[in-house]
């Protein structure tokens, strides 16, 4: 088990990183980017991965040219996902952190995910009651690479940004973390990176 003992708080993004969901959300969007015609690039729509999915569409939209109204397409990815209706599994390495930390220490989620969505998987996976604190993108202003969905769990967290340690799968939530002054433990394909 990784030696965590020097923190006081552990961040975990949720898609990709406690929750193996990046697949579903990558048939999701290669059918919002059919339905609206932005050209669907698998590996470039992974780099996106923890960008509120209306910031996302605004990136599309500028890459692309193009002037879809970031609501009603986040809307369409939104139900093509749920009608997906595939229960994503839960990335063990990751888990075995929270479980293992989780008597002795604040655990938080912050997730690019809609809060109605986070809720709902987090529950799906049983997950919502082993966390002390959970922002989603939609109690942020500004998503990922933002750091301000990281700052927000270590406030609702009661602990000081340098206390806490973000686990994260892309290199937006890593950028995310480090402007808010965290270290930062990067999960690559479900396994943690040291």
């Amino acid at each position: 088990m990784l030696d965590l003992s020097r923190y006081q708080g552990i961040i975990f993004d949720m898609d990709g990183t406690l929750v193996d969901s990046m697949p579903s959300h990558m048939q999701a969007w290669q059918m919002t980017c059919q339905a609206f015609g932005y050209p669907f690039d698998p590996d470039y729509m992974h780099s996106l991965g923890g960008v509120p999915t209306r910031k996302t569409v605004e990136i599309l939209n500028h890459k692309y040219q193009l002037e879809h109204d970031p609501k009603q397409v986040a809307e369409q990815k939104r139900q093509f996902w749920e009608q997906l209706d595939r229960l994503p599994a839960l990335i063990h390495e990751t888990v075995a952190v929270l479980h293992h930390y989780r008597p002795t220490m604040k655990i938080g989620i912050g997730t690019g995910a809609e809060r109605p969505h986070a809720l709902k998987l987090l529950e799906q996976t049983g997950l919502l009651n082993n966390i002390d604190a959970l922002v989603t993108a939609s109690d942020v202003v500004h998503g990922k690479p933002h750091p301000e969905t990281f700052l927000s769990v270590a406030r609702l967290l009661n602990l000081p940004p340098a206390a806490c340690v973000v686990f994260e799968d892309t290199d937006i939530g890593r950028r995310a973390a480090e402007e808010a002054g965290m270290d930062c433990i990067l999960v690559k394909d479900g396994y943690i990176q040291c």
